[in-house]
């Protein structure tokens, strides 16, 4: 038996001989560092929650449908200790297709659980992090990566399949010399083990393209591509055109064709661990992926031989290339920065305080027609994209990477995911580590009622006109969170009735919350906020650079994960959706600020603005 331990870089499942079986996607550390492994896990089975009527009843009537096994439980629900039925099935696909059957049956009252991906059940249950190290133990054979894919039935992350296939011509095989890299096929004895370890140094490859079209817009269908070029961090940097040019990092191809098949090759020869661009999404590898098809180039980018696949993500599609994480900067910059418009120039100048080579995209056309100087401007540009997503990605990655260690989910779905689903899966990951049995996600009538509900928000004062001298600032402190944890407000805690000493009343609003036992998110945002303050006095104490950065991007990530915890309460498909709790905080926190207010006007200061959790003041004497 060996042991081997890699950094959990992503995770599916696939279909072998009518079984799941559950694929963590690495990269060796210790003795074989740098080697891709596959590890394979064949004994994760999915499951559901049941909640019976009878007991006995129910045991009977799912005894007659295709279950694998059934056991009593004793769950927490809403601080509630009630017996489930865990129903294990065959496989994750039959848990769509028999839970309408199970909730239909008279002896069962609900179905929980049934909406968590088997690659994210897997995560949880198994207490192992994306982004960090792990330790398995079995037995390792390596392959060359084309030798790995075949037509099995391979699942995405999410359960969705490849985009719909074109009429267009098969795939030309490429070079084999070109994917001599060998893979670490594990066959996993026994669970994986979570290891402490400490940021990973990751390879980043970051590309970008250009095609152009005289007319305006690029049409994939029409317009070739014409440049590809690459930038990484460790000094990599090249540009791939169909045109020759007097830069030594500019390599010429024959035609569009050799272009792809270049691409392919490069992002195999680099190997990289994450591969950024910018919208590359939306337009960069969804141009590249219908340009080959029409060319018949082989996209097969995978660690394990497969091809560059696409599926949904919130409103749009997201590209997936299996065991190397691909990254869109773009929605990311959306959410991390607030400002006028988002384009690589804008991001870039934000974040580096520097302008980068920029070329409207209606002269691009232009430039790539008339050759000689403006041609070697192109050339530059193109390149300077690459670099810029390069440093972009080093900058604001480790922030997107830390949040992936907390909240424990993988890398290409925490980049992609709005605040509100970052919360929530934190919060399933520690309702498991808690016994809490996670609540279902509404129902088309339940979202429809709540969208319907409103609150009152924070305590705002207009400014008052003039010129200031003297001026102070108060501020509270995670104001929001501080409620959670101090009113102890949560779903599991609301009572329509209870003794006033036994129960913290939120006012002008009147909603009640037990002081005792502590509530499932108030505990869990206590725990993040006590691990924060211990972050930042680490951070304080260290005299290593490159320690306090980490530890600066770690207290960072906590701090968005707190502050975004009280708004969710009244986030209309929010699990754990509370209006009343909602109300309650902020009733609170206009009610802390006024009164704030009014003793600091006994102190001889006079507040001239106010908003939400802070204010600032006049001193009069």
């Amino acid at each position: 038996m060996e042991t081997k331990k890699f950094v959990l870089l992503d995770i599916d499942y696939v279909t072998e001989n009518d079984q799941a079986v559950i694929r963590l996607f690495g990269k060796l550390t210790g003795e074989n560092g740098g080697k891709h492994i596959i590890a394979m896990d064949r004994d994760f089975k999915p499951y559901i929650y049941v909640l019976p009527y009878d007991v006995g009843e129910c045991i009977d009537d799912l005894n007659q449908l295709e279950v694998r096994k059934i056991e009593k439980v004793q769950k927490k629900d809403l601080g509630q200790m009630k017996e489930f039925l865990k129903v294990t099935l065959k496989h994750p696909q039959n848990v769509p297709k028999l839970r309408e059957k199970i909730w239909d049956l008279e002896s069962v009252e609900e179905v929980r659980e049934h909406d968590i991906p088997f690659y994210r059940r897997y995560l949880i249950d198994k207490g192992i992090f994306p982004m960090a190290e792990v330790e398995v133990e079995g037995k390792c054979t390596y392959k060359n990566s084309n030798t790995i894919y075949s037509k099995r039935n391979a699942h995405s992350p999410a359960g969705t399949t490849a985009s719909p296939k074109r009429n267009t011509p098969p795939p030309k095989k490429t070079n084999p010399s070109l994917t001599e890299n060998e893979v670490c096929i594990f066959e996993m004895e026994g669970p994986p083990k979570p290891l402490e370890s400490g940021f990973p140094e990751l390879k980043i490859l970051s590309f970008d393209i250009e095609a152009c079209n005289p007319k305006g817009m690029p049409q994939e269908n029409v317009d070739p591509i014409i440049m590809i070029s690459f930038s990484s961090n460790q000094g990599f940097s090249k540009v791939f055109s169909t045109k020759s040019s007097s830069f030594d990092f500019v390599e010429v191809l024959k035609d569009e064709e050799e272009l792809l098949k270049k691409f392919v090759e490069t992002v195999k020869s680099e190997d990289p661990d994450l591969i950024t661009g910018y919208n590359s999404d939306v337009f960069d590898l969804s141009y590249i992926r219908d340009r080959a098809a029409k060319l018949g180039v082989s996209l097969d980018l995978g660690v394990d031989g497969s091809q560059l696949k696409f599926m949904r993500r919130g409103f749009a599609n997201a590209a997936v290339i299996k065991g190397r994480v691909h990254v869109d900067l773009y929605p990311a910059m959306r959410r991390y920065l607030q400002l006028d418009r988002y384009t690589l120039e804008r991001v870039y100048l934000e974040l580096m305080g520097e302008k980068k080579k920029d070329i409207p995209g209606d002269e691009i056309h232009a430039c790539w027609d008339e050759g000689g100087e403006k041609l070697e401007m192109l050339f530059e540009y193109s390149l300077d994209d690459a670099v810029a997503v390069t440093k972009i990605g080093e900058k604001m990655l480790p922030l997107t990477m830390e949040l992936t260690r907390i909240v424990g989910q993988p890398f290409f779905d925490v980049a992609r995911m709005a605040t509100g689903q970052l919360v929530e899966w934190y919060l399933i990951r520690k309702a498991f580590e808690d016994n809490e049995i996670v609540p279902n996600k509404p129902s088309s009538s339940q979202h429809s009622k709540r969208r319907g509900k409103s609150i009152v928000g924070g305590y705002v004062k207009d400014p008052v006109k003039g010129l200031h001298e003297n001026i102070v600032s108060f501020d509270f402190r995670s104001l929001y969170p501080s409620i959670i944890i101090s009113k102890n407000v949560s779903p599991d805690t609301l009572v329509e009735e209870c003794d006033e000493d036994k129960c913290y009343i939120a006012p002008e609003v009147g909603h009640k919350f037990l002081k005792e036992p502590v509530g499932f998110v108030p505990s869990v945002i206590g725990n993040v906020l006590r691990e924060r303050v211990r972050v930042k006095t680490l951070m304080k104490e260290s005299k290593d650079p490159r320690e306090r950065q980490i530890l600066n991007v770690q207290q960072e990530a906590l701090k968005r994960l707190a502050n975004s915890m009280y708004g969710v309460y009244g986030f209309s498909r929010f699990r754990w959706y509370s209006i009343e709790c909602a109300d309650a905080i902020t009733a609170w926190g206009r009610d802390f600020i006024k009164n704030t207010m009014k003793k600091a006007e006994d102190f001889g200061f006079k507040p001239v603005y106010a908003d939400t959790d802070g204010f600032y003041a006049v001193y009069i004497g």
